[in-house]
């Protein structure tokens, strides 16, 4: 079976966001506080557009878990 290229976009009053975008913040936000990009194995993010802001828990569970939020 071929790989299907998928992108999502969420629009909110007039400004647009995409997943992939939104995901490589949370990467970044995981290797800027000394993590290694390997160790990262799990991530969760919800995004409020009406807050224009995004939540994210990383590795739940884990010894190495990491929350909080950044402006999407």
């Amino acid at each position: 079976m071929a790989l299907i290229k998928e992108t999502m976009f969420v629009e909110y009053q007039g400004i647009q966001f995409n997943q992939k975008d939104i995901f490589n913040k949370a990467r970044l936000i995981w290797k800027d506080s000394g993590n290694r990009v390997k160790d990262l194995k799990y991530v969760n993010v919800y995004f409020k557009p009406e807050e224009n802001t995004c939540y994210y828990v990383m590795n739940k569970d884990m010894e190495n878990e990491m929350s909080g939020s950044f402006d999407a």
